[in-house]
């Protein structure tokens, strides 16, 4: 639903103008309380800024219902002064840390991009590796949780690379160059059982019954 759905005449004859406009604001802040959930969401599983565009097209509403709504959540966590912050640049938002705890996450980066992956990570990346080019939502579904922290940590490693398919609207993500020559192959078909993982259909079946499932619910 959209502010610009809201008529006066839905208030009723029998209602005062004063009532009509109080019924309104309410209808108004209501909605926008529901748009300004849905980009808090949005940006929390986002690995990367998200345009206006993008997120009008996902909360299906109107482009200037989402900067208005969008400029109103960067003062919301502006106003808790908690750790995390929504910062806008042109037009793209996203949800950062807050830079008085820059150096804190300067350290937890460092230790994260120079220390052993985790068992997770390595799932991640062993599936982008046998089954990718993947996107973030099939990335999602197979492993069963969300896998934001992991790209992005995988991205800094400079082990996966990003690439966004515009006609999709989604971003893909593979394995780098760097990731092959590592493991001294010349080429991901050379991994082991490469051809029977990459078209071993298991995992699209796992991929259409959780489809399924999301449609249902």
């Amino acid at each position: 639903q959209s502010i610009k759905d809201f008529s006066p005449a839905k208030c009723g004859v029998e209602m005062t103008k004063g009532n009509c406009l109080l019924v309104f604001r309410q209808s108004s802040k209501k909605i926008m309380g529901s748009i300004k959930s849905k980009i808090e969401s949005l940006l929390f599983i986002s690995a990367k800024p998200m345009t206006v565009k993008q997120l009008a097209n996902l909360i299906k509403s109107e482009a200037k219902e989402i900067q208005v709504a969008g400029d109103e959540l960067i003062e919301d966590y502006k106003a808790k002064l908690g750790g995390i912050q929504v910062i806008k640049e042109g037009v793209k938002y996203q949800m950062v840390s807050a830079p008085t705890n820059a150096r804190l996450i300067q350290g937890f980066i460092k230790d994260e991009t120079t220390g052993e992956l985790t068992r997770p990570s390595l799932e991640a990346l062993t599936i982008i590796a046998y089954r990718g080019p993947i996107s973030k939502i099939n990335l999602d579904r197979i492993r069963g949780v969300n896998c934001a922290l992991i790209l992005r940590n995988l991205l800094l490693r400079g082990l996966i690379e990003a690439k966004n398919d515009k006609k999709k609207g989604e971003t893909y993500y593979t394995v780098s160059l760097d990731f092959i020559r590592f493991l001294g192959i010349n080429d991901i078909k050379d991994l082991p059982e490469y051809e029977r993982l990459h078209q071993d259909d298991t995992l699209d079946k796992m991929l259409k019954e959780a489809e399924v499932m999301a449609v249902d619910n």
